[in-house]
């Protein structure tokens, strides 16, 4: 059975923890390596958004709603306005019917319903879209706005139309990143005595971006 860290000599519990925390400061950085480069890469692509030229593909597809779905979106369109303030999703053979047609899932997506039209809107990382069903003929319209890979990772930095799965990978790797930094922290305070620079770099790294904050963002 191993001591505990207190029942040691100074020497092994400084040894001791200095494994730990190095344990701990590899596994956090193998977690969000990936993720690491990750928003570094598009910290970059976001600073300078303005220099980068994005070129947008849009794509417009049109059909018609087959007169029972149209009828169906009728026959739903007083309930939805009275008991839900004109917002729900589509019925569930509408949206079958957008998924065989366009290859667009619909599925669960709020709507706005109109005396007119439902429309859809189907917003997505790198690009936009949106979906308009007119209610008096059925004629329906699909637009899709594609932004590029760099837009798109942009978004994934700032977690935009991203949904709940990326949401949590975000927040486990915040965790990761605030792990691996204090434990880096606390490596380079056992090591500081033999490293004279150790806190003059910490310290410079505090103060160039709080003097940057202070001095020359208005």
């Amino acid at each position: 059975m191993q001591p505990a860290a207190s029942a040691l000599p100074s020497s092994s519990r400084r040894a001791y923890w200095l494994k730990t925390l190095h344990e701990w400061h590899w596994v956090s950085s193998a977690l969000c390596l990936v993720g690491m480069l990750l928003f570094s890469i598009t910290g970059i692509t976001l600073n300078h958004a303005g220099q980068i030229e994005a070129r947008p593909t849009v794509t417009r597809l049109d059909g018609t709603l087959p007169p029972p779905l149209r009828e169906r979106l009728e026959n739903a369109l007083p309930a939805v306005r009275q008991q839900q303030q004109g917002r729900a999703p589509l019925p569930p053979e509408v949206s079958l019917w957008v998924q065989a047609q366009w290859q667009v899932d619909t599925a669960g997506r709020e709507a706005e319903w109109s005396d007119d039209e439902v429309y859809v809107s189907l917003p997505r990382p790198g690009g936009d879209a949106w979906l308009r069903i007119a209610l008096p003929d059925g004629e329906a319209e699909y637009e899709l706005t594609d932004r590029g890979w760099i837009s798109y990772f942009n978004d994934l930095h700032k977690g935009r139309h991203t949904g709940v799965a990326w949401s949590w990978f975000i927040d486990i790797f915040a965790a990761a990143a605030l792990i691996f930094s204090v434990t880096g922290l606390l490596i380079l305070k056992m090591h500081a005595a033999k490293r004279p620079f150790t806190w003059p770099m910490v310290g410079l790294g505090l103060l160039a971006p709080l003097l940057l904050a202070l001095l020359l963002i208005h």
